[in-house]
C-alpha cells in the first residue's frame, strides 16, 4: 500500500500536487508566487478543475523534488509515503469519492441539458 499511496488508482494529479507541496513545506500562496501564477490557478490545479501547461509541470516537478512522471501518473520517483500530519480518515475518502461521483453525474446532466436545449432551439428556428 505504501508504494502506491499516490498511484494512479488512488490519487489524482491534484492530490499528488497538493501532497508534494505540503511535504515540501510550502503553502499554496508560496508555491503560486514561486511559479508566477495566481493563487486561484494553483488551487484549480489541486482541485483537478484545471491543468498546468507543460512548462509549469516541469517547474512544479523541480520545485517539489518529484519526477514529472510521478506528478502526472503516480509512477516513478515521488513521495516516500503519506505524511503523518496529513492522514486522511476513511470517512473523508468516502466523502471525496461520493463528491466525485456527484460531480460526474452533474457533468453528464449538463451535457444532456445542452443537447436538449439545442434540439429545442433547432425546432424553434424551423
Amino acid at each position: 500500500m505504501a508504494q502506491d499511496w499516490y498511484g494512479e488508482a488512488s490519487a489524482t494529479f491534484g492530490d499528488r500536487l497538493a501532497g508534494a507541496r505540503e511535504t515540501a513545506g510550502l503553502s499554496q500562496e508560496a508555491l503560486a508566487q514561486k511559479l508566477g501564477v495566481r493563487l486561484e490557478t494553483l488551487a484549480a490545479w489541486e482541485d483537478d478543475v484545471a491543468e498546468p501547461r507543460a512548462n509549469r509541470l516541469q517547474m512544479l516537478a523541480g520545485m517539489l523534488n518529484v519526477t514529472l512522471m510521478w506528478l502526472l501518473t503516480g509512477e516513478g520517483a515521488g513521495l516516500d509515503g503519506p505524511p503523518d500530519l496529513v492522514a486522511e480518515p476513511g470517512a473523508d475518502r468516502a466523502l471525496v469519492r461520493e463528491i466525485r461521483e456527484v460531480r460526474t453525474g452533474l457533468e453528464e446532466l449538463d451535457a444532456r441539458l445542452g443537447r436538449l436545449e439545442k434540439r429545442l432551439l433547432a425546432g424553434e428556428s424551423e
